[in-house]
């Protein structure tokens, strides 16, 4: 039997800029303390600035009938060479949230991530009081590493995190690109 996935992800881009903001605006009590997306048109900039560096990736989370952004995955400072590794971050709209639209976004960019990009490690930094973003982290197969004290600065303050990990289970470097994901030409949409 198939799988047939509610959400896409893919690349963020200017042109989502108004239909984001006013999403991430709604969403701000969901998404305090624990993280502080863009919500203005200047932060949104400094946001398409930043994915747009070789070592980030942002994209967007999109319901497949209707094609609305519900949320956004990023892949944050991405080394390359013999570490292959990068940072996660996501959130998900207030309107969409507990639907489990995040955990299927989460799992397409896992895919992505090792299959396309040939990372090894993804790792997620999550505050110890976020419990949600825990056991949604758990259910896509990520382990809990260790703790870090005073880790990231959010909303005018250190922050302790708890470092969770993902491991492409391979034992050797990969290459090649899959050829199983790929953008399509006319969305710029990650197909499986």
């Amino acid at each position: 039997m198939t799988e047939v996935n509610r959400v896409y992800i893919r690349r963020v881009s200017k042109n989502d800029e108004q239909e984001f903001v006013r999403l991430m605006q709604r969403s701000q009590a969901l998404h305090d303390p624990w993280i502080s997306p863009p919500t203005t048109s200047v932060l949104f900039k400094y946001y398409l600035q930043r994915v747009n560096k070789d070592d980030h990736e942002g994209f967007v989370l999109c319901r497949e009938t209707d094609k609305r952004i519900v949320g956004a995955i990023n892949i944050n400072h991405i080394v390359r060479g013999s570490f292959l590794s990068g940072s996660l971050g996501y959130y998900i709209g207030v309107d969409f949230q507990g639907q489990g639209y995040m955990q299927e976004g989460l799992k397409l960019l896992i895919e992505y991530a090792f299959n396309t990009m040939g990372l090894h490690r993804l790792e997620a930094n999550i505050q110890p009081e976020n419990l949600r973003s825990q056991r949604l982290v758990q259910r896509c197969g990520f382990i809990k590493e260790g703790f870090s004290k005073d880790f990231l600065f959010i909303n005018g303050t250190w922050r302790d995190h708890e470092r969770w990990c993902c491991i492409d289970p391979r034992r050797t470097l990969r290459t090649q690109r899959s050829p199983m994901i790929r953008f399509t030409q006319s969305e710029d949409k990650l197909v499986l």
